[in-house]
C-alpha cells in the first residue's frame, strides 16, 4: 500500500517539475528584455524614430514604419521626417525581415494615397525603393513589393511612369533576366499600357509584348497572354487586329494546358473591342476549334470552357448565324452531360492494366481516374453555374425544345455539388422565363425534396424571389384548398422541406427558412395559413434549439397573423402566445416572450399591444429567474414610447411601480445594473399628450396609425362577411317559408273556396285581441320584441378567448357565471337588450380584449350569452368571467363558437 503511495506522489512531483510553475511564462519579457525596449521618454517623436531604426528591436522598427504615414501627416515635423526619418526607413529596409517588408508596403502606398508628399518627391525616394524591392530574392516579398507598384502606377501621372517606370519594366522583360524577373516585367507592362498613347505603346511595349508572348518559359507565355487585353486597349482595333490577334491564336494553340486557359480567358475579355467582321472571320472559327479539342482531350481547359462559355455566347450573340447558335446550345448541351454517359463510364471504371516493365501501379492510375472524374463534376457544375446565361442566349420562347430537358438532368445529377449550383440559380430562370416558368414546377419541386441541406439552401434562401415569379406570371394569384396550379404543388413541398433542414444542425438555414416562410401571405388563402404554416410556426417556436430561429419563427407568425382573417383565429393565436410563453414552467420560453413582445411593438399598432401583452409583460418583473428580468429591463423603455397621456395613465403608473420594486427588492448584480441604465433611459423618454399628438404626427405616428387602420379593416371586412352570411341564411330560411306558405295555400284554397277578409274588414283589424284559426294562441308584443333582441344580441356577439389564459397563481378565471339582473320596472325588454347591445358593441375593440384597459382599469361589463329561444319576460340570461383577485385584466367573457351563438 505504502509502495503505491510513493509511487503515486514520485509522479505528481515529476508531473509539476514538467509544468515548471517557477519560471516566467513564455509571453512575459525578462528584466534585461524590458531593459533593452525602455527609450527616453524626453525624446521627440522624430529623434525616438531614429534611434529605434538605429539600435532597436525588430518590433520597434515595424513600429516607427508603420507610424511614419503620421509623422509625415505634421506639419511641424514634416521637413524633418522626410531629412531624417525617411533615409533611415530606405537604409534598413534593404536587410529588413519579411515583417518589416510588408509593413513598409503599406506604409509607402499610404503617403502617396493620402497625398503626404509631393509627387516629385515621392518618386525620388518611395518610389525608388519600390522598384528596387521587386527583385527581392524573397518570392513572397517581392510579390508585395509588385502589388504595391501596381497600385502606385494607378496614383502616379503619366510622365513619372514614363521616366521612372517603363525602362525599367522594359529591362526587366529580356531573355537574360529571370523568370520572376519576366513575369513581372508582365505585369506591370499590363498595367502601364492603359496609360499611354498608341504610338508610345506601338514603338516601345508593342516589341516586348511580342517577345515575352513567344518565351521560353509557358508560365511567362501565360502571364503575358494575360495581360494582352490591356495592351489591346491601349493599342485600338487597327493594331490589335494585326499585332494581338495573331499571338492571341497562337496562344490558345499552345502546347501548355495553362497557356491555352489564359488564351480563351483572353479572348472572351477582348471580344467587347473586336467589330462584327473580326469575331465572324477569326474569334468564332477559333472559339469552336477551341471547344472541340477541350471536349475531346478532357483536360483542365474543359472546366475553363464550361465557366466562360456563358460570357462567350453572350459576347457574340450578334454575329452568330441560326446555325452557329444551335451549335452553341448543342456544345452546352454536351457540357452539362459530359461524365454522364455509361459507355464512357464503364469504360472508367474498369480495372487498368499494369505494366511492370513501365513500373505502373494501380495507385496512380485510380488517381488519375478520380482527378478525371473531379474535372467532369468541375465541368457540369460550371455548366450549371452558366444556365441563366444560357437562357438569356437562346430565349425564354425557345427554353422547351432546347434547354428544358438540360435543367431537369442538371436538378437530378448524381453529384449534390451540381444541384447545388442550379438551385442557387434557380430564380434567375424564374425570372428570365415569366409567363413560362410553370414549365420548371416539377424540377422546383424535386429541388425542394433533396436530401440534401446544401441543395435546398439554394432555393429555400431565394423561395420568396421565385414565389414572386410565379406570382407575377399570372398563373396563380393564391392558393385555396379547391384551386390547383402552379403553387398548389410548389408550396406543400416547401413547407414539407422544413422536415430535412431540421434534422440538420444548420441553424443559420433554419432560421432562414422560418424568416422566408412569411412570404406566404401573398399567395395562401387565409385558412391554408392558419391551418399549415401557422402550426409548424408554433411548434418551432417552442422546440426548436437555437434562439435565433425562435426569433425568426416568432417574426413570422406575427406577419402571418396579420393576414389571418377570422378574429377568433387571431385571438387563439395570441391566447397561444401568452399561454405557452408567458406563463410557461420553462424559464427559457418565458425569456422568449419578451422578444415576441419586441416584434409586437414592431408589427402591430401601439393600441394593440397595449390592449393586449402590456400587462402580460410586466408581470415578468416578479419571475424567479435573473435572466429574464435582466431581459425585461431592456424593453422597458420601448413600454414608455407606446404611452400617450392622459389616455395610458394607469399603465405608466404600472410601469412606474414595476421598475420602483425592481429598484427596491432586486438583489442580483447584473440586474440592478440593467434596471440602472433602463432608469437612465426613461428618464430621457417624454410622453406626449393627447392633444399635441392630434395636431402634429411624426412619421412613426403615421406609421403607427396605418398600422391600426389596417388591425380596424380586418374587423371590418370581418363584419362585412358575417352580415353577409347572416343575410344568405335569412333569405334561405325566408324561401322555405314562403314554399310552406305556398303549399298551405294551395292546400287550403283545395279545400275551401271562400275568400279570406278583405283589408280594412273588421276581422283584419282584431289585431292581437283576436286569434287565428291555424294557431289559438294569443300572440304577445313582448314575446316578439324579446325575440328580436336576442337575435340582435347574438349577431353581436363579442368573442374573447383570453378568459381562459391561467393566471400564474394557479386561479382559473373561467369558472363563475353571474346572472344579470331583471330589466328596471317601467322599461320596455325591447329598451334593455337595446342598451346592452349599445354596451356590448363599446366593449369590442381591434384585436382581442385586453387583461386590462389602455389607462385605467375598465369596469366590470359583462358579455350576454343569449340562447337560441327568447324569453318571454325580456329577461336574458347572461355568462360572464370574473375578475380574479390579483390580476392585472379586467373582465373578459368565456369562450364560445360563434356556430352555437347563431
Amino acid at each position: 500500500m505504502s509502495s503505491s503511495v510513493d509511487a503515486t506522489s514520485t509522479s505528481l512531483a515529476e508531473d509539476l517539475q514538467d509544468l515548471q510553475l517557477d519560471r516566467p511564462a513564455k509571453g512575459l519579457k525578462s528584466v534585461e528584455e524590458l531593459e533593452k525596449l525602455t527609450v527616453d521618454e524626453h525624446l521627440s517623436d522624430i529623434e525616438r524614430s531614429v534611434y529605434l531604426l538605429s539600435s532597436g528591436q525588430e518590433v520597434q522598427r515595424i513600429s516607427v514604419i508603420h507610424n511614419l504615414p503620421d509623422l509625415l501627416r505634421d506639419t511641424e515635423s514634416h521637413d524633418e521626417c522626410m531629412r531624417r526619418v525617411v533615409p533611415k526607413v530606405r537604409e534598413v529596409l534593404h536587410l529588413a525581415q519579411t515583417d518589416m517588408q510588408l509593413a513598409a508596403t503599406s506604409a509607402f502606398l499610404q503617403i502617396l494615397q493620402k497625398n503626404l508628399v509631393p509627387i516629385q518627391n515621392y518618386s525620388q525616394t518611395f518610389l525608388q525603393t519600390i522598384l528596387n524591392s521587386v527583385d527581392s530574392k524573397d518570392p513572397d516579398v517581392a510579390s508585395a513589393w509588385l502589388d504595391t507598384l501596381l497600385d502606385v502606377i494607378d496614383l502616379l501621372p503619366k510622365e513619372v511612369i514614363k521616366k521612372e517606370i517603363l525602362g525599367s519594366a522594359i529591362s526587366k522583360g529580356q531573355l537574360a533576366q529571370s523568370v520572376q524577373s519576366r513575369l513581372a516585367c508582365c505585369r506591370i507592362l499590363g498595367k502601364i499600357s492603359t496609360k499611354f498613347e498608341p504610338f508610345v505603346i506601338k514603338k516601345e511595349i508593342l516589341p516586348v509584348v511580342q517577345s515575352l508572348c513567344q518565351d521560353v518559359d509557358y508560365e511567362v507565355r501565360g502571364c503575358m497572354c494575360r495581360q494582352l487585353d490591356c495592351v489591346a486597349r491601349g493599342l485600338g482595333l487597327e493594331a490589335t487586329k494585326s499585332a494581338i490577334l495573331p499571338e492571341l491564336v497562337e496562344l490558345t494553340n499552345d502546347e501548355e494546358c495553362h497557356v491555352r486557359i489564359a488564351g480563351l480567358e483572353t479572348v472572351v475579355n477582348i471580344l467587347s473591342l473586336l467589330d462584327a467582321e473580326t469575331c465572324g472571320t477569326t474569334i468564332i472559327p477559333l472559339v469552336c476549334k477551341i471547344c472541340q479539342q477541350a471536349v475531346q482531350a478532357e483536360d483542365a481547359t474543359l472546366p475553363v470552357v464550361a465557366t466562360q462559355l456563358g460570357k462567350l455566347c453572350h459576347g457574340i450573340a450578334d454575329n452568330l448565324t441560326d446555325e452557329q447558335k444551335q451549335w452553341f446550345i448543342d456544345f452546352y448541351k454536351k457540357l452539362c452531360h459530359v461524365g454522364l454517359e455509361k459507355n464512357k463510364a464503364s469504360s472508367r471504371v474498369t480495372t487498368p492494366v499494369i505494366d511492370k516493365d513501365r513500373g505502373g501501379s494501380k495507385e496512380s492510375d485510380l488517381t488519375d481516374i478520380f482527378e478525371l472524374e473531379d474535372k467532369l463534376v468541375e465541368c457540369r457544375k460550371n455548366s450549371a453555374f452558366n444556365f441563366p446565361a444560357m437562357v438569356l442566349f437562346c430565349g425564354a420562347k425557345q427554353f422547351k425544345p432546347d434547354l428544358h430537358v438540360t435543367f431537369t438532368h442538371l436538378c437530378k445529377d448524381p453529384h449534390f455539388m451540381v444541384r447545388k449550383t442550379i438551385s442557387g440559380g434557380f430564380h434567375e430562370v424564374c425570372k428570365l422565363l415569366g409567363n413560362s416558368a410553370n414549365l420548371i414546377q416539377s424540377d422546383l419541386v424535386a429541388l425542394l425534396k433533396d436530401e440534401s441541406i446544401e441543395v435546398l439552401k439554394g432555393v429555400v434562401s431565394n423561395m420568396p424571389a421565385i414565389l414572386d415569379c410565379y406570382m407575377s406570371s399570372g398563373s396563380n394569384h393564391t392558393v385555396s384548398e379547391s384551386k390547383s396550379g402552379p403553387l398548389s404543388d410548389i408550396i406543400p413541398a416547401f413547407l414539407a422541406s422544413e422536415n430535412a433542414v431540421f434534422t440538420s444542425n444548420n441553424w443559420r438555414l433554419q432560421e432562414m427558412l422560418m424568416n422566408n416562410l412569411s412570404c406566404l401571405n401573398k399567395c395562401y388563402s387565409s385558412e391554408n395559413i392558419y391551418n399549415k404554416v401557422i402550426p409548424i410556426l408554433r411548434q418551432k417556436l417552442l422546440k426548436a434549439r437555437a434562439l435565433p430561429v425562435k426569433v425568426a419563427a416568432a417574426r413570422s407568425l406575427l406577419k402571418l397573423t396579420r393576414k389571418v382573417k377570422k378574429r377568433e383565429q387571431r385571438d387563439e393565436i395570441f391566447h397561444g402566445l401568452i399561454h405557452e410563453f408567458c406563463h410557461a414552467r420553462k424559464c427559457y420560453l418565458r425569456n422568449v416572450f419578451v422578444d415576441i413582445c419586441r416584434i409586437v411593438i414592431e408589427l402591430y399598432s401601439k393600441k394593440f399591444f397595449k390592449e393586449t401583452f402590456y400587462e402580460y409583460l410586466l408581470e415578468l418583473h416578479t419571475d424567479s429567474v435573473p435572466n429574464i428580468r435582466l431581459n425585461l429591463c431592456s424593453i422597458l423603455p420601448d413600454l414608455k414610447r407606446l404611452l400617450i397621456l392622459p389616455t395610458d395613465r394607469g399603465l405608466l403608473q404600472q410601469l412606474d411601480a414595476c421598475v420602483r420594486k425592481l429598484l427596491v427588492a432586486e438583489k442580483d448584480k447584473d440586474v440592478t445594473d440593467g434596471v440602472q441604465s433602463a432608469l437612465e433611459e426613461l428618464d430621457k423618454i417624454h410622453i406626449p399628450m393627447q392633444s399635441m399628438t392630434r395636431r402634429n404626427l411624426f412619421e412613426q405616428d403615421l406609421e403607427d396609425q396605418k398600422k391600426e387602420e389596417e388591425e380596424k379593416l380586418l374587423l371590418d371586412n370581418e363584419e362585412k362577411e358575417m352580415k353577409k352570411e347572416e343575410e344568405a341564411a335569412e333569405k334561405k330560411k325566408g324561401d322555405k317559408r314562403n314554399l310552406v306558405s305556398a303549399k298551405k295555400g294551395s292546400e287550403n284554397g283545395s279545400s275551401s273556396k271562400i275568400p279570406g277578409p278583405r283589408k280594412g274588414s273588421r276581422a283584419g283589424l282584431s289585431g292581437s285581441n283576436s286569434t287565428t284559426k291555424n294557431d289559438n294562441k294569443p300572440i304577445s308584443p313582448n314575446t316578439k320584441g324579446a325575440g328580436t333582441s336576442n337575435n340582435k344580441l347574438v349577431k353581436s356577439k363579442s368573442i374573447n378567448c383570453l378568459s381562459q389564459i391561467p393566471r400564474r397563481d394557479g386561479k382559473d378565471l373561467s369558472k363563475t357565471k353571474i346572472v344579470s339582473p331583471a330589466p328596471t320596472p317601467g322599461k320596455s325588454p325591447a329598451s334593455t337588450t337595446s342598451s346592452t347591445n349599445k354596451t356590448i358593441k363599446a366593449t369590442r375593440g381591434s384585436g382581442i380584449p385586453a387583461p386590462g384597459s389602455a389607462g385605467t382599469r375598465r369596469a366590470s361589463v359583462p358579455t350576454i350569452s343569449t340562447s337560441r329561444r327568447g324569453s318571454l319576460s325580456g329577461q336574458l340570461p347572461t355568462e360572464v368571467t370574473p375578475k380574479a383577485k390579483g390580476s392585472n385584466g379586467a373582465l373578459t367573457p368565456s369562450i364560445k363558437e360563434r356556430k352555437k351563438s347563431r
